[in-house]
Parts: C-alpha cells; structure tokens; sequence
C-alpha cells in the first residue's frame, strides 16, 4: 500500500538559519510550540491546531551558556525553559532569572571537578567539546527528568555510577528520584509518555558503542527503569504511549515494540541483497 505525504502547513522559522539552530516543533495537539535557539536565548511560539502562530504569544528565554554546551527543552506551558549544560541542569523563567539549578559532575569525560560556574571551564580548551546530556518535561509539565553526569553534591549513588537519571519538581527542582543510569553517554534525548506523566522514554548515544535505551517509571516515592534489549535509538511514541517505535544502532531494523521493549512488528534491511548504501530500501516486513 502506497501512502502518499502532503503538505500541511509551512511555519515561518523565528530565527534565521545562519544565526540559530533549526527550529523544532514539540508538544502534543493543544499545546504545540515551534522552538528555536541561538547562543543566546531560546524563542518558543505556540502554535493552534492548524500550526499557524499564536499572534502575540511569543516567548523568549535567556540562555546562560551557548547552544554548544548542552541541551535544552520548554515547558508546555512555554512558562519555563530548562537547559541541561556541563556542570549543571538550570531552569530558567522568561525574565532570564534562574527558578531552580541542580548541580551535577562535569560532562568533560576527564574532568573530576564539581563546577559552581560557567565561567569556571568557559575558556579552558579541553571543555570545547564535551559530551552532553538532557532534560525532558512530563505531559502535564509538573515533573523534568533529567540525564546528568554524576555525581550530584549529594553524593554518588555507587562507586560504578556514571550517568544518573533524575525526576525532578519543575516548579522549585527538588530532586524527587535518582536511579544510575547504567550507561556512560555522548548525548541522550528524552521522550515523554503523552498520556502519563510518570513514564519517560530516555534514548542515549553512547558514539560507537552502542545506543542503551531506558523506560522510567516514576510512582510518588522511586523511580524505578526499564532496560530495553539491544542497542535501540527512540524515534517516536504512540498517541496512547504504549508503542514505542525504535531503530536499531545500525539502522538495518526500524521496528515498534510495547513499553517493555518486546517486538510487536519490524521492517528489516537486508544488507546482502541489497546494494544500496540506504536503509530500508528493501526491507522484509514481519508480524509477531
């Protein structure tokens, strides 16, 4: 069956390209926002049902460092932006003062230190190009979970611990849960339950040695997390949230699986009969 695209709306991006990152658009229906961000602040522009911008609804959030160290995402709402930097996970309010920050170990691979500041590694050359980790707000917004480099001032969780996965009040950033992520990453992505605000999907990049996918489950106390067989990249979620569509690290099997990780259905690349470098052009299809 042959599934033909069209277009359905073409949303002006509010930064230039050779001056900002390319413009996203997150959210579910209802509460969609076109963010963009450039070195020193992050726009985000609600958008309606049909994608056309809000007039007048705008709404810009000072960055406290440039878009190369870290990551960043905006609250539902657009009331709030939380930026996952080197040294620590900060949310930020549209006046650019800072709600909350929770401190965490450096994203420099050999760096030991506990930074307080930016400007403490700013210039240092070996802090350039650090790995990163991320923040994901919950459906409703309450809740941000957060990939951080442990450890936190608290302490570390084990002596093994590399990365922590943290739920935390997105209203004050009090740490709620903290569970060892069980990976040492490059770079990870959130992906939240679109129904359920204590399930998270956190996709992480380990470069070439592999893609360890996590599923958290968050109920009042603990946080408690899913490790997905295989190494699986998350892609997309289905609108009930109990689908998860996944490729694997080597993108020869685009395939949806339950929450659990178990296969419900995939499309396979098969390597030897195909001589095309792309993945997918010929795939076997397999129910299960």
């Amino acid at each position: 069956m042959s599934v033909h695209a069209r277009l359905r709306a073409t949303v002006p991006a509010p930064m230039p390209p050779s001056q900002a990152g390319p413009p996203e658009i997150t959210g579910l229906p209802g509460r969609r926002l076109l963010v963009q961000r450039n070195d020193d602040e992050i726009v985000a522009q609600p958008l309606d049902d049909a994608f056309v911008a809000r007039a007048g609804a705008s709404v810009r959030f000072p960055a406290p460092w440039p878009r190369s160290r870290g990551t960043w995402e905006v609250a539902p709402d657009a009331s709030l932006a939380v930026f996952a930097g080197v040294h620590a996970v900060r949310a930020v309010d549209p006046s650019g003062a800072t709600r909350w920050e929770v401190p965490h170990g450096c994203w420099y691979g050999a760096c030991r230190e506990l930074h307080e500041t930016y400007d403490e590694y700013a210039d240092r050359q070996d802090h350039r190009h650090p790995e990163s980790g991320s923040v994901g707000f919950s459906a409703d917004g309450r809740l941000a979970w957060a990939h951080v480099r442990g450890p936190l001032p608290e302490g570390e969780l084990s002596p093994d611990t590399a990365d922590e996965w943290l739920v935390i009040d997105a209203e004050n950033g009090r740490v709620l849960a903290r569970a060892d992520a069980e990976a040492a990453a490059a770079g990870s992505l959130h992906l939240p339950h679109p129904t359920d605000p204590h399930q998270m999907g956190l996709s992480i990049g380990e470069g070439q040695d592999g893609a360890p996918l996590r599923w958290g489950r968050w109920d009042g106390r603990e946080l408690t997390m899913d490790c997905l067989d295989g190494d699986l990249c998350l892609l997309s979620l289905s609108p009930s949230g109990d689908r998860l569509m996944t490729v694997s690290h080597d993108q020869d099997s685009l395939a949806v699986r339950d929450s659990r990780g178990a296969l419900v259905e995939a499309l396979e690349w098969n390597a030897e009969a195909n001589d095309s470098p792309t993945p997918f052009s010929s795939c076997r299809r397999h129910r299960f």
